[in-house]
């Protein structure tokens, strides 16, 4: 582990030479709820942004709405959240009695569903469609939940 000085040093140095790598810096992932309102700086469209400690940050428009995901209630999901994260569908006949959808998401995640009939006289393109979605629906309350579920409580021993 690096010092202080020589940590800030280093990354003064990556910046201007443009060779981050050579840093050994790991990669990570996180998911944090924070909340922040739109606000222009210095004429740059952007949101100023509060974490759940306090710190106040302001991050530009394009890069915000890269990261977050604005949801309807501060303590919950709901099934606008759920509806607004699904970016589009479309359905196809696979065969005699199977429709397939396919889904993609807010974050270019594809989703596909399937739903049968038993008889192809009793195929319901229409009603396939609805089951489909339902069925990608339920899983994105599972997905979209497990999301809320780190950004609200983090990672850690503690959390098993």
């Amino acid at each position: 582990m690096m010092d202080a000085k020589k940590c800030v040093f280093v990354l003064m140095m990556a910046k201007k030479t443009g060779r981050r790598r050579e840093l050994n810096m790991q990669t990570y992932i996180g998911v944090k709820r924070i909340q922040a309102e739109r606000c222009e700086r210095n004429g740059q469209e952007g949101y100023k942004v509060v974490y759940p400690d306090g710190h106040e940050s302001w991050s530009p428009k394009e890069a915000f709405e890269k990261a977050y995901f604005e949801i309807e209630r501060p303590d919950k999901l709901s099934q606008g959240d759920i509806d607004r994260f699904i970016h589009a569908t479309e359905t196809s006949k696979a065969d005699a009695k199977t429709v397939l959808m396919r889904a993609v998401l807010k974050n270019g995640f594809v989703d596909y569903e399937t739903s049968s009939c038993v008889d192809p006289i009793n195929f319901d393109m229409e009603i396939g469609e609805e089951i489909c979605l339902e069925h990608i629906k339920n899983r994105m309350w599972k997905l979209l939940g497990f999301v809320l579920q780190w950004a609200d409580h983090g990672l850690g021993e503690d959390k098993i």
